[in-house]
């Protein structure tokens, strides 16, 4: 029997949007359905509190006056208390429905991407697998890796049958698992990695756009690499031929070598970490662009301070930061360390220069984004024209309904 969560009064309309996500302060009542061992059945209407409905169930959810809006897996531990996988009443979460749900994902990006490319597989809720990340990587050798996370009780509860399903539709050399994010313990899960079957060299390069680059899947940023920016990468590679650019929060250094492989004079790319800036040193190697680009180990804030006060400027000039605010909480305290950033760029930017400009918190909404943009140049004293409002990769969906999918905003702009 499949228990029920009834919503309280008027909580439904954004499920009825397309949010797939059940919170705890949303439900009224938890009415929950069992067989005897006589197989007699049974219900009671219990609170949340209350309930001794198991993490992991099952379950309908229902607006209060009982209209069926999905069916989706209980956890009580999380804020998240339901993650919707279906709206097919009766659907069966089994091995075939994975299958099938994987083999939609593969689908849409069939026209964007090739079988050497890499690429997400999987963007959890956008393609209808809440809590599921998988990338698809294909290294220089043709070989497929799949790097895979598990963040929400709800696809957890089917790893073996997800794990077979990838192994049936991609046919993978290796999987390699990164369910090693702290929201994991929100959902009451303790954090894996490893290889899941054969273990191989968690450092693979992969080409993208032309470019050689190194992932690490045992201790790369969240699932090796960002591969989110990859068209951005391209596009905004075609501005920089015969210019001096500066690329800012690098971490693999992609939009410098793009840059460079595309005929930038000279570029100089930025990170904060040591790590980083080794990975960066190893990518200039492997594409033999040591006379064109230069990485530099330093505090992105400090150096752009530096440069302006040293009067150097720049033809082109890229930032891409990492996510200033987490929460909606700190998106006024984010709006300062962004405008900061992008002030100083348009200090230093060349006349007619390109500044390419990025924010990946989805708190950070597309409005809030533009508005710093604008600030940003009147106190620069520049007029600006955005050349293109671009966003993540058509491997990253966007699901109507689901604000947290548009998280990606990239900005070109020419600066008079």
């Amino acid at each position: 029997m499949t228990s029920k969560i009834f919503l309280k009064a008027k909580e439904e309309k954004e499920i009825k949007q397309g949010f797939p996500w059940v919170f705890d302060n949303e439900i009224e009542i938890v009415k929950r359905e069992w067989l005897t061992e006589t197989g007699a059945h049974q219900s009671s209407l219990e609170k949340l509190e209350n309930t001794k409905l198991e993490d992991g169930s099952v379950v309908e959810v229902l607006s209060k006056s009982g209209l069926y809006l999905g069916t989706g897996i209980f956890n009580k531990k999380s804020k998240i208390t339901v993650r919707i996988m279906s709206k097919n009443r009766g659907e069966n979460f089994d091995y075939d429905f994975f299958k099938n749900r994987i083999e939609q994902a593969l689908a849409i990006r069939f026209p964007y991407y090739a079988k050497q490319d890499s690429y997400r597989l999987v963007f959890d809720e956008a393609d209808f697998l809440p809590g599921l990340t998988v990338e698809r990587y294909c290294d220089t050798e043709g070989r497929v890796f799949l790097c895979v996370q598990f963040l929400a009780l709800c696809t957890e509860k089917y790893r073996e049958e997800i794990i077979e399903a990838l192994k049936e539709v991609c046919h993978p050399f290796g999987i390699y698992e990164r369910s090693d994010a702290s929201v994991r313990e929100k959902e009451g899960l303790e954090e894996k990695t490893g290889w899941i079957g054969a273990e191989h060299n968690p450092v693979i390069t992969i080409k993208e756009n032309g470019v050689l680059l190194t992932v690490d899947l045992e201790k790369g940023q969240k699932t090796g690499y960002f591969l989110d920016q990859k068209f951005n990468r391209k596009v905004v590679s075609t501005f920089a031929k015969g210019k001096t650019v500066l690329d800012t929060f690098t971490h693999t250094g992609a939009f410098a070598l793009n840059c460079a492989l595309a005929g930038a004079k000279e570029v100089t790319a930025v990170d904060i970490s040591p790590e980083a800036v080794e990975t960066v040193n190893n990518n200039i190697k492997l594409n033999n662009q040591q006379k064109t680009v230069t990485a530099v180990c330093a505090d992105v804030f400090d150096l752009l301070r530096q440069y302006e006060e040293e009067k150097k400027s720049f033809d082109m000039i890229i930032l891409d930061p990492p996510a200033f605010t987490k929460s909606a909480k700190m998106v006024q305290k984010a709006y300062g360390g962004y405008k900061e950033i992008n002030l100083r760029a348009l200090k230093i930017l060349k006349p007619g220069g390109i500044l390419v400009t990025c924010s990946c918190s989805h708190f950070f909404d597309t409005n809030t984004f533009y508005s710093m943009i604008q600030n940003a140049a009147e106190d620069a004293h520049k007029t600006i024209q955005i050349l293109e409002k671009r966003g993540a990769g058509p491997d990253h969906p966007v699901l109507v309904g689901y604000p947290k999918s548009e998280y990606l905003k990239c900005a070109i702009l020419r600066v008079l």
